[in-house]
């Protein structure tokens, strides 16, 4: 196994507050898979959970190398949590192919939130 990229993300959480208060549910929908609009942490939480998950989207897509070009999207990429609270990714759609054109196994990713940040670290392995 070989590390292929890494890559960080820090989201301001007032900004995303104030795109979902302007947008709603569309910009939940641009940013969310469908496995994560159904979590009860979108639910109970939508502008933190938003916030961590695009934190975390765009660190993934750093690691990759791709941004949100050759067509993928946020919602390739579901940001889900295990029983125990950690973080792990499923890909989907153009993003799984770009993984599987270039090899990468494993998506390692960390997340993290205060008051006003979200961060997000991501690895990229083969």
């Amino acid at each position: 196994m070989a590390i292929i990229g890494i890559g960080t993300d820090i989201v301001e959480i007032k900004r995303v507050e104030r795109s979902y208060k302007q947008f709603g549910v569309k910009f939940a929908e641009r940013i969310l898979s469908e496995r994560e609009l159904q979590t009860k942490n979108f639910a109970t939480h939508p502008v933190h959970y938003l916030a961590k998950r695009f934190a975390a989207k765009e660190a993934i897509m750093k690691a990759l190398g791709t941004g949100l070009a050759k067509g993928v999207r946020f919602a390739d990429f579901s940001v889900l949590n295990d029983e125990n609270g950690r973080p792990y990714v499923e890909v989907s759609g153009v993003a799984a192919e770009l993984l599987n054109n270039n090899n990468i196994n494993q998506l390692h990713i960390s997340i993290s939130d205060e008051k006003n940040q979200a961060i997000a670290f991501s690895i990229a392995e083969s």
